[in-house]
């Protein structure tokens, strides 16, 4: 992996975006959102996460964040990992799950592919974690968060993503609390 997507400073702030393994478009359904919002607000409320914001697409999660723990890759490394053992389990309990079979063949293949993991791979094991070392790459990771489901051609608005904290900023019922960063919003 290269220099360029490594956590280097414990204490800053970084934008991270994680994808699903292939790119599997499993955040249809609001159980599997929820499991993600959980998540995140447990790591706010146990872990020491700083959440400033977050966008949670079908298939991949961006995320602005701070450790106060100090240990940001450490952070991320549990939340995915609590994560992908929740994800797989809510799938496989799903009653009207009907890509069922099909999810769990792609998260086993992908294991299977990878000597760390025992059986399923949830996640893509990348992160790509930017330092977000000033004002104008905080206001462009945010606006790239924010406007990701627009882009995406799911809503018009940025605040109609429900799973976006962008309704956070536009003072709406969000589905996660989030902390102040000081000078936005």
């Amino acid at each position: 992996m290269s220099r360029k997507y490594k956590f280097h400073n414990p204490s800053a702030a970084y934008f991270v975006s994680f994808a699903v393994v292939n790119w599997v478009d499993v955040f249809t359904r609001e159980a599997y959102f929820k499991v993600i919002t959980d998540s995140l607000d447990f790591c706010r409320n146990n872990k020491g996460m700083a959440l400033f914001a977050y966008c949670i697409m079908p298939n991949h999660i961006h995320l602005l964040f701070r450790d106060d723990n100090e240990n940001p890759s450490g952070l991320i490394r549990d939340f995915k990992g609590f994560t992908s053992k929740k994800m797989i389990a809510s799938i496989l309990e799903h009653p009207q799950e009907s890509r069922r079979e099909w999810m769990l063949w792609v998260c086993k293949r992908a294991g299977e592919k990878n000597s760390n993991i025992k059986e399923y791979q949830f996640w893509q094991q990348n992160n790509q974690p930017i330092e977000l070392w000033s004002t104008h790459v905080i206001k462009e990771k945010f606006d790239y968060i924010h406007n990701n489901p627009v882009k995406a051609g799911l809503v018009i608005e940025p605040w109609e993503w429900k799973h976006s904290s962008a309704r956070n900023y536009a003072e709406l019922d969000a589905v996660i609390p989030i902390d102040n960063i000081g000078f936005l919003g």
